[in-house]
């Protein structure tokens, strides 16, 4: 079965919307927003896209801003376009917020890494690298194959959950703190294991 013949074209306005509406948010509704505004993003620089759905999210992006739709893509499924670019929001987002110790932990995580066996591609992207492949993603300018993306993506999460990991013990911090590092880079392993489903499921045409 075709995207098209399981996804109806809904109608809808913008995500503030559905917090105003007496009842509170159709989780339907917003399921298939989510849906459509992740492939308009994706698409929208392939020639693809339905015309309707990428002028819906264009108007959306500049009017609510990609924060807003973000937010729209949070509730989806783990092994999901949309599930899986809320991920690599999440993670362009911690790399912003601290981005000398997420480089820190990357040129650990790499350093004591063979990148085959720990990373899963041979070129697991830096830090900051890492943001211009979330950036150029969110923007709807990425030009390469998805797929490709999400596999690096998880290989940056998996060398970055090394890295904590290693810079716990050779920080010796306290147990507190070491637990909630671990926790992190556990966290970090399930995010990578997720994105890598979805590239597996892109490459093979049953990524919703």
């Amino acid at each position: 079965m075709s995207q098209n013949q399981r996804f109806r074209r809904p109608v809808y306005s913008d995500p503030a919307s559905f917090d105003r509406r007496e009842g509170g948010a159709d989780p339907a509704e917003i399921s298939q927003a989510a849906h459509d505004t992740a492939h308009a993003l994706i698409n929208r620089g392939r020639g693809t896209a339905d015309p309707e759905v990428t002028e819906r999210f264009v108007r959306l992006a500049e009017t609510e801003g990609i924060e807003a739709i973000a937010e729209l893509w949070s509730h989806s499924p783990a092994r999901s376009l949309a599930g899986s670019l809320w991920r690599i929001y999440a993670l362009r987002s911690a790399v912003q917020k601290s981005p000398e110790r997420m480089s820190e932990y990357y040129r650990l995580g790499r350093s004591h890494s063979a990148p085959s066996v720990i990373a899963g591609v041979a070129d697991p992207p830096t830090a900051e690298e890492m943001t211009r492949l979330a950036d150029m993603l969110l923007a709807g300018m990425y030009s390469g194959d998805v797929d490709v993306a999400f596999d690096r993506a998880a290989a940056f999460c998996r060398v970055i959950a090394r890295g904590q990991a290693l810079w716990a013990d050779r920080h010796h911090v306290a147990p507190a703190e070491a637990r909630r590092l671990t926790s992190k880079a556990s966290q970090l392993v399930g995010t990578a294991e997720e994105l890598e489903s979805s590239a597996r499921a892109y490459r093979a045409g049953t990524l919703d």
